[in-house]
């Protein structure tokens, strides 16, 4: 029998691998445990996107389909396309709404990311004092549930006399929006390399050419990012404008936004069933905040990694 003699520096060595992994010769299994841990997160995913891709599927094939067609099966494929749905849906209001819509975030959104991006670059680049206080009282802001403070804030439009105006809900939509905007470019604007900032500083630029010239173009895949995540909560948002947005006398004219005009939409019907314009006004509602998330995903992954990556 031929008896190996291992260095005691080997020894050693084997000895720790060995109590680290609790298997002689350090040999972990981690094979069958990663095969589970991959099934679970796989059929976990697999189930999540059937949960939200039969919904759509259903909605956009009722939108061709009549109330007969709908009632009978609710994802077979129609048996004659109809397309009269989405016109009569954008007659009846769907239009004015997606319009209004429209004018509130071509406004809400580059304020919203403007004044966010400042606020978290100072809080991000600068220390003074307060400077922690004052991140965490917009951080908090998240945290914070928008339900409690309805009615301050319906009292406070009031008095600024913006009731049912579109000036109004984009004050609102920026300050809602505020908080994680100046959260995620926090964390963004300090993983940035101080060189750069440094190097402009020694050359004599300002703290604005500094931040628009240097820090900003820098900073544009988390800006890319928080700002479609923007644009899909204020596209979707349906609380804020419910309660800000309503005519305050006869004369007011309606300033509906595209959630509320689907509410509108199913009101309107009464007791005639027309789920096909129903539906098409969903489907008119989702088309563009999907072209978007599609047209934008690579640049939303890079954001969200590269700030934990750096």
């Amino acid at each position: 029998m031929t008896t190996v003699v291992k260095a005691p520096g080997e020894a050693a060595a084997e000895k720790k691998r060995a109590s680290a992994t609790g298997h002689p010769g350090g040999k972990r299994k981690s094979g069958s445990d990663g095969m589970v841990l991959n099934v679970f997160s796989h059929g976990f995913l697999a189930v999540w996107g059937i949960l939200i891709i039969l919904p759509l599927i259903w909605l956009v094939l009722g939108s061709f389909k009549t109330d007969v067609q709908i009632g009978e099966s609710a994802l077979s494929w129609p048996a004659n396309w109809h397309f009269d749905a989405f016109p009569r849906a954008w007659n009846k209001g769907i239009g004015s709404y997606f319009a209004n819509t429209l004018i509130v975030m071509v406004f809400s959104v580059p304020l919203t990311m403007l004044l966010g991006s400042m606020a978290a670059y100072v809080l991000a680049r600068y220390p003074f004092r307060g400077n922690r206080p004052i991140y965490y009282f917009f951080v908090s802001g998240a945290m914070f549930p928008v339900f409690l403070a309805l009615v301050p804030l319906f009292f406070m439009v009031k008095r600024l006399d913006m009731l049912n105006t579109f000036q109004g809900l984009i004050l609102v939509y920026v300050a809602y929006s505020m908080p994680f905007t100046v959260f995620f470019m926090h964390s963004f604007f300090r993983t940035l390399p101080t060189a750069v900032h440094e190097a402009a500083v020694i050359d004599g630029a300002s703290h604005t050419r500094i931040f628009f010239q240097v820090m900003m173009p820098m900073a544009k895949p988390g800006l890319i990012s928080v700002g479609i995540f923007n644009v899909l909560g204020q596209w979707n948002q349906y609380i804020l404008p419910s309660v800000l947005m309503q005519p305050q006398t006869g004369s007011d004219p309606e300033r509906y936004m595209l959630t509320q005009g689907l509410i509108q939409l199913q009101y309107q019907m009464g007791y005639e069933t027309d789920l096909p314009v129903l539906f098409a006004g969903v489907t008119i509602a989702m088309i563009p905040m999907l072209v978007v998330y599609l047209s934008f995903q690579r640049q939303i992954q890079a954001g969200l990694t590269s700030a934990t990556l750096k």
